[in-house]
């Protein structure tokens, strides 16, 4: 933490928190299937919030009765990030309080990373919505060695990223996937769900709305936040730069 008892660094999820693409991300999963002959259940889908591209893709190709091989996973992993990267070009809509958030952060002086599981492409494309100048770091799906939420590697990353101890950051997450990625580094999470609905815990602060959070009074939210036992934050890993 800061001697203001803010966060050291408050690291944001981007679908689903941020920005309301998850939404998006049915529509080219369903377009996907649809060309494939097939269909995906409501109850599937929920079962890919938060998951990177190679997860849900495998969910899919089962979904869909297809073989799980390489080289189908490697077609529809394409097929669909090039239906996202259309999607996304059309624009990303905000999540209520979100663009708020970001300069109530950048306003008080704190460090800020992007911790997503879309792949750097796409995250290229939605970082003309959320300004490239709103993070200090990003870490995306395809950048952790397969090692994506609900692994804490992300978090880890990015506290690496910003030479910060992870159990000093905030996290802000949407789904379960990423709450366990962010507690599992032993981050603080704002949990403020978007599709699946989350549960209280020990690590977590839950919020119906970022509309909720007065982000000019982080270090009170923190305080506020019951302890937790066994974080995993062990300061800073590594020394990496991003």
């Amino acid at each position: 933490m800061t001697r203001d008892g803010n966060p050291a660094a408050v690291l944001f999820d981007m679908d689903g928190t941020l920005v309301d693409s998850e939404k998006l991300w049915t529509v080219a999963m369903d377009d996907y299937a649809a060309h494939r002959g097939g269909a995906i259940r409501e109850s599937t889908r929920a079962n890919m919030v938060g998951s990177n591209m190679t997860r849900s893709m495998l969910i899919v190709l089962d979904e869909i009765g297809a073989p799980g091989t390489a080289e189908e996973l490697d077609h529809a992993s394409r097929w669909v990030a090039g239906r996202m990267t259309e999607l996304f070009a059309d624009g990303l809509p905000w999540r209520p309080g979100a663009a708020e958030a970001l300069r109530a952060v950048r306003a008080q002086g704190l460090r800020s990373a992007l911790v997503t599981s879309t792949i750097r492409s796409l995250t290229e494309i939605a970082l003309d919505t959320l300004g490239r100048g709103s993070f200090d770091a990003t870490v995306c799906g395809d950048e952790v060695g397969g090692k994506n939420k609900p692994d804490p590697e992300p978090y880890l990353r990015a506290a690496r990223m910003l030479r910060v101890d992870p159990a000093d950051c905030l996290a802000l997450e949407d789904s379960p996937t990423g709450v366990a990625s962010a507690e599992a580094a032993g981050c603080t999470v704002l949990a403020v769900p978007c599709e699946v609905a989350l549960e209280e815990g020990p690590q977590r602060v839950l919020r119906s709305s970022l509309l909720d959070v007065d982000f000019t009074a982080l270090g009170a939210l923190l305080a506020g936040a019951r302890p937790a036992a066994g974080r995993a934050g062990t300061g800073i890993v590594g020394d990496e730069l991003g």
